[in-house]
């Protein structure tokens, strides 16, 4: 079913920080799963005068259906598979290791180009919210929060406009509270429900971690909007 329902990743982000706005957050920080997610990410650190960072996680692709995910990698090492998955054959485990240390790689390539941009904000103790452009398997979300929640924020949220219903039970064991714009009971791709979708770049994510940075000061810990003085 090919049912549009955002414009862009932009419409998606700004919707989701509608049904977040008005409350009450401590030291708020916006994670965003690079690299569709900081499109999303961005209108929902501005509308919630937010910190924003970037949380890394990267699928463990499936041979020769690389848009399969056996599992996911998260950027502290630490591996989920998905439960259909678990037990592979010799060859697939095999396969699995060299997908493995592609994807370490992959994260410790992003991770020194991005935080030569943004250095790691801190997250123990404070309202955070992980933002995506939406969900397929699950994989790479669920590796991300138990990254982060093992860090010890004060509340993990999660941010998503679309998603399969099936999989947001097992997200929201992982959260605080999921905030999901469309929970499809037939769902194919998460690009079939933008009209546009087009790749993200590596600098696009530095550019909008960049912009966002500059915008606001950060005191120790503290996301200070620029112009004003930390209270």
């Amino acid at each position: 079913m090919n049912t549009i329902l955002f414009t862009d990743r932009e419409d998606a982000g700004r919707r989701l920080a509608e049904h977040l706005k008005g409350r009450h957050y401590l030291r708020p920080l916006v994670l965003a799963i690079p690299r569709g997610g900081i499109e999303v990410a961005l209108p929902i650190a501005q509308a919630l005068d937010a910190e924003l960072d970037v949380v890394l996680a990267r699928k463990l692709r499936a041979p020769s259906q690389s848009e399969l995910a056996l599992g996911a990698l998260s950027e502290s090492g630490e591996v989920y598979m998905n439960p259909q998955f678990i037990g592979l054959s010799g060859g697939l485990k095999a396969y699995l290791q060299e997908e493995r240390a592609h994807q370490a790689a992959e994260i410790e390539r992003r991770v020194q180009l991005f935080r030569a941009v943004r250095p790691k904000a801190p997250i123990a103790g404070r309202s955070v919210i992980v933002a995506d452009d939406g969900i397929a398997t699950g994989a790479t979300l669920i590796a991300a929060l138990r990254s982060v929640r093992a860090q010890g924020p004060q509340r993990l949220i999660v941010a998503v406009p679309v998603a399969p219903a099936e999989c947001l039970p097992g997200i929201r064991e992982l959260c605080d509270e999921l905030v999901c714009l469309h929970a499809l009971q037939e769902f194919w791709a998460v690009g079939m429900h933008y009209e546009r979708f087009e790749p993200v770049s590596d600098e696009r994510v530095m550019e909008g971690l960049a912009e966002h940075l500059a915008s606001h000061a950060v005191v120790e810990g503290h996301a200070v909007h620029a112009g004003t003085a930390p209270g």
